[in-house]
């Protein structure tokens, strides 16, 4: 442990210049989204936004988030650290959890007895610490969290929740956050944040009656008789477990900097270029067959017909479109064959009894990778009726090279369908693989995930075929190469700029 410290002085408001944004994404039925998507900003600057980079390694497996926490007193400058930590460390995604959300419900007696400021919200029965501890580790572990939303006013939880994924870097505070030593084990890095008794009081007066409409007298009372006891018997103790003291809070500038450099640091230490790694990785020796998960239709002349068509540079856009979707609805016909089927006997329109075969789950949900996953849709539609459609928008960071998870909407009980995984092309599996790991974490089975694209590069399906050995992989053909760039040879171009039109002149 070290205690870090500078010669900054205090600003008045730690909040000053500060502000936040909330971008919300338009609510679909029978979906569930990342309805709440937070952009921090600072003047012009972004602190983090919706484009969510891998949380997973090339064979598929989650990668463990870094996880932050912050102790220190009631208003003691936790929350004003935690967000210069993420205006600082300026990368693409990091998650804040605070300690606020998860008071207990209490009964009627116990929000009368808050409401006349004598219930003790210092204290560390007042935390539901199972459901805490539950949903940081499957922040930890990159996976989705509701998390409930506490109100102050009434004292009690809202009926809706927020929905949370993790992050490369997840900042837990609280005041009681190194009380409890399975909440301890799961934090990587413990800061304590070290601000003076009166200083605190004062900025608890402002905020509990600017923000939580209380009158001074409660909670000057409530200080005395719950807050101080509290950080003096509970809080300030847990100071011996923190890594790093930090002294005044949000304006310990240099506290704050190293911090962010260790945090660097540790970031390097277990990140990964998931794109170049997937490209590049050897996965097979010469001449081994393609994994059998692999259903590539039958390369008739016809087949290859079609393909030359839409490969070819100089091909109308009109004539593109005809025959690409002509082959979409052969890739489908041949995946949908793959769904199980039940015997059944009907009978004909003659009176006589034909053995036949039907769907034995027809809850069938396409999910389109946007954009180019969008044009093989219609295809799906006419040749399964009561198909359900769910998008996911991965795009690829310019400056990274990396997939980027922007936004998604999906049936709210996907996980009882069969999900059939639409993209245009498979050159690496960069995406593909970003997008069957949305699909797990929304409880989705592995067996139920049919991945159909019109043409596979031989790299990406052995990438997407070792990660995830029980996804059934479905195209109308392969290609052998990938070139420096990652993309395939000879390939057929951007597919969807030249199925839309949006190609660059």
């Amino acid at each position: 442990m070290f205690r870090l410290n500078s010669s900054c002085s205090e600003s008045d408001d730690e909040l000053k210049g500060l502000t936040f944004q909330t971008k919300r994404v338009r609510n679909q039925t029978r979906t569930t989204s990342e309805k709440d998507v937070d952009i921090h900003i600072k003047g012009a600057k972004t602190i983090y936004t919706a484009g969510r980079p891998p949380w997973y390694d090339s064979s598929g497996q989650m990668k463990e988030a870094l996880v932050i926490g912050l102790c220190g007193g009631s208003a003691s400058g936790k929350t004003t650290v935690a967000k210069r930590i993420i205006e600082d460390l300026n990368v693409q995604w990091v998650s804040l959890l605070s300690m606020d959300s998860f008071y207990k419900e209490l009964t009627e007696a116990e929000i009368e007895k808050a409401h006349k400021g004598q219930y003790d919200f210092d204290h560390p029965d007042a935390y539901d610490f199972d459901l805490l501890i539950q949903t940081l580790k499957e922040l930890k572990s990159g996976k989705q969290v509701h998390i409930p939303i506490y109100n102050f006013n009434t004292h009690s939880r809202e009926s809706t929740t927020k929905t949370v994924y993790g992050a490369n870097v997840v900042i837990f505070e609280g005041i009681m956050a190194f009380t409890n030593k399975h909440l301890r084990d799961l934090i990587d890095i413990k800061i304590f944040v070290d601000t003076d008794a009166d200083v605190r009081l004062a900025r608890r007066l402002k905020r509990d009656i600017t923000e939580r409409g209380r009158n001074i007298n409660s909670v000057i009372a409530q200080y005395n008789r719950f807050v101080k006891p509290s950080f003096e018997y509970y809080i300030a103790p847990t100071m011996a477990y923190a890594d790093i003291i930090v002294p005044r809070g949000g304006d310990n500038s240099i506290a704050l900097d190293l911090i962010v450099k260790h945090v660097h640091r540790e970031l390097n230490i277990r990140g990964g270029r998931l794109r170049l790694d997937l490209a590049s990785k050897a996965n097979h020796k010469a001449g081994e067959p393609l994994p059998q998960s692999l259903h590539l239709i039958e390369q008739t002349k016809q087949i290859r017909f079609m393909h030359t068509i839409i490969r070819n540079r100089d091909t109308a856009k009109d004539q593109l479109i005809f025959y690409s979707n002509r082959l979409m609805r052969v890739l489908f016909e041949h995946a949908l064959s793959l769904l199980p089927f039940e015997e059944v006997v009907i009978t004909t329109t003659g009176n006589q009894k034909y053995e036949g075969m039907r769907h034995a789950n027809e809850r069938v949900c396409g999910v389109s990778i946007i954009r180019a996953g969008e044009c093989l849709e219609p295809a799906l539609c006419e040749v399964f009726k009561n198909a359900v459609i769910g998008k996911i928008l991965i795009q690829t960071n310019e400056l990274t090279g990396e997939p980027e998870l922007h936004y998604l909407r999906l049936p709210s009980d996907i996980k009882n369908m069969i999900v059939l995984l639409m993209d245009a092309t498979l050159a690496t599996g960069a995406a593909a693989m970003m997008a069957i790991r949305v699909l797990l974490d929304h409880s989705v089975e592995e067996e139920n995930i049919i991945l159909v694209s019109i043409l596979m590069a031989e790299q990406g399906i052995r990438n997407v075929a070792y990660a995830f050995p029980k996804i059934r992989i479905v195209t109308t053909a392969v290609d052998a190469q990938l070139d420096e760039n990652g993309y395939m040879v000879p390939g057929f171009g951007n597919f969807g700029d030249r199925y839309f039109g949006t190609e660059k002149s």
